[in-house]
């Protein structure tokens, strides 16, 4: 067990090409919560993050690293992590009174959905705050006790 174990780590460690602290960190959190963080092409076409809320699957486009953006977006799928446990295995809103940044606002209204615009909404308002590490783990804590 152990050294597979540490093979699933270093394997791990090494495809994130020298992932930052808070990702890490954020990916455990997530994983003592019961999601499975998944290191490759999302199953949506173009998504550089994606959480499939039946399955608590969250998948990372590799390319994020390349864009050092990685952090950045596991703090956006912590945020539906957070919605899927608040809902207790239905994502629903979580009432935040924080909004986005202006330049955030097209990639969430582009959903015709009002449901997935308001999650998408919360996801970028935490995503887009200058402390939205310790925000998105904060969520995590309070909604998947």
């Amino acid at each position: 067990m152990i050294p597979t174990l540490l093979l699933t780590s270093f394997l791990l460690t090494a495809q994130l090409a020298d992932p930052d602290k808070k990702f890490i960190e954020l990916k455990n959190k997530l994983e003592k919560f019961g999601f499975q963080i998944i290191i490759k092409l999302p199953p949506k076409r173009g998504a550089y993050g994606l959480l499939q809320e039946a399955s608590k699957k969250i998948w990372i486009n590799p390319v994020v690293f390349e864009l050092n953006i990685g952090t950045q977006t596991l703090t956006h799928e912590a945020v539906h992590a957070a919605q899927v446990c608040a809902g207790k295995g239905k994502i629903k809103t979580l009432g935040l009174n924080i909004q986005p940044i202006n330049y955030a606002r097209p990639f969430f209204m582009r959903y015709t959905d009002i449901h997935r615009q308001d999650l998408e909404r919360e996801a970028y308002a935490v995503q887009t705050q200058p402390n939205s590490f310790e925000l998105a783990m904060s969520l995590l804590e309070q909604h998947c006790k």
